[in-house]
């Protein structure tokens, strides 16, 4: 499938009986937010990872959802286009209204576009919050992991923060 061919997909899915020139309208509409307009009917392997990726958000927002989920969004994107991924990420959220649900390892970025945060460790709830929130809190294996350092450092701060907490002895 071209690139917008991949947009269409949910808007044909879900609106089957739409006509042809609708569904085109709605998703030049779509490609013109990411800025991909002239490349909709190349296929994805002729086009940049980071044009890929406004591709898949094109094709997240093809059917104009209140809530849009990313998984890992920005993987495999140099540091330049993560920023700009993220800003755009942050635009197209405020100019339509929409709340984005972003799972990422990429704290650098995590703290670009959060309003709030949850760290999971262990798949349970570790710190939640605001960035400020997160940044400041009292857990230091929560510090060590949003600097990035080895999970036995991490590990063993939140051992010992734990024990601090509940009163415990080494």
């Amino acid at each position: 499938m071209t690139v917008g061919e991949n947009v269409a997909l949910p808007i044909r899915e879900h609106f089957p009986n739409l006509p042809d020139m609708q569904v085109d309208i709605m998703v030049k509409m779509k490609l013109s937010l990411v800025g991909l307009t002239p490349f909709a009917n190349l296929k994805p392997a002729e086009i940049s990872g980071g044009m890929k990726k406004r591709a898949a958000l094109a094709r997240g927002l093809a059917l104009d959802p209140k809530l849009l989920f990313c998984d890992e969004p920005t993987a495999g994107l140099d540091p330049t286009r993560v920023t700009e991924f993220d800003e755009l990420t942050l635009k197209l959220c405020k100019e339509l209204g929409v709340t984005a649900v972003v799972v990422t390892h990429d704290m650098t970025s995590a703290f670009r576009i959060a309003t709030r945060m949850i760290l999971l460790n262990k798949g349970k709830i570790w710190a939640e919050g605001t960035p400020d929130e997160i940044r400041a809190h009292p857990d230091p294996g929560v510090k060590r992991f949003i600097d990035g350092c080895p999970e036995s450092e991490v590990r063993e701060d939140a051992e010992a923060y734990l024990r601090d907490i509940l009163g415990e002895s080494s």
